[in-house]
Parts: structure tokens; sequence; C-alpha cells
């Protein structure tokens, strides 16, 4: 229980924290726009979510994910292990606990430049719009 409420009230730190960030005036006249980041996140969310489905489809053939590549243990492709796969590949974090096999390699691939690209091109999209307001 005593757990529960900690985890909430860090939650909701995190989201006030969040707020205030979108909410400061002084954060308003810089080069961040709320908008972008808004599309950003959504779009981000669906690729991730269309790349998980993508994962699935691909599991109905045959292994997608193992724990290693010595011991191709493979891992059940559950809606929550693929989400956190295609979690870890879009962010490009890595932390190496699944490994794609077989047709998943070129999709995780494909996945992990989309994640890399996206905010990219976010970035580059807002400093081009603030000079034209300069």
């Amino acid at each position: 229980m005593m757990v529960t409420v900690l985890i909430m009230l860090t939650v909701l730190l995190i989201a006030s924290s969040l707020y205030y960030f979108f909410q400061n005036k002084t954060f308003q006249q810089s080069y961040f726009n709320v908008g972008l980041f808004v599309k950003l996140f959504m779009v981000m969310t669906v690729v991730l979510l269309g790349f998980s489905l993508i994962y699935y489809l691909l599991s109905l053939r045959g292994v997608v994910l193992v724990q290693s590549l010595s011991s191709m243990k493979a891992i059940e492709p559950t809606a929550l292990n693929l989400l956190y796969f295609s979690s870890e590949t879009i962010l490009s974090v890595g932390y190496g606990d699944m490994l794609p096999v077989g047709p998943a390699r070129f999709f995780a691939m494909i996945e992990s430049m989309v994640g890399i690209l996206l905010p990219t091109a976010y970035f580059a999209r807002t400093f081009s719009e603030a000079r034209k307001r300069e």
C-alpha cells in the first residue's frame, strides 16, 4: 500500500513539473513549440504501437525475440513484452534483455532510425520556425 502511494505521489510530482515547465512564461518565449512537441509525442506513440503490432504479427510466424543469441531462448510475445521491446528500440535505450531475430531485426533497425530521425526533424523544424519569427 505504501509503495503504491509513493508511486502515485512521484507521478504527481513529475506531472506537476511538466505542467509548470509548459506554463512558464519565460519558457514560452523560447524556441520550444508546444504544438510541435505534442505532435511529436503522438506520432512517436503511434509509431511505437504500430511496430509493436508488426512484432506481434511476425510472432505468428515464429520467434521474434530471444534472451540471448547464444541460448536463443524465446521470449513470450505478450503485448507487454512487445510494447516494452518497441519502446526501448524507438527510444534507442537498448537494454539488451530482448534481442530481435529473423525479420524482426529489419523492423527493429527501421524503428530505431525513425526514433532518431523524428526528434531530429522536430528540432530542425522548431528552429526553422523560430528564425522565421525573428
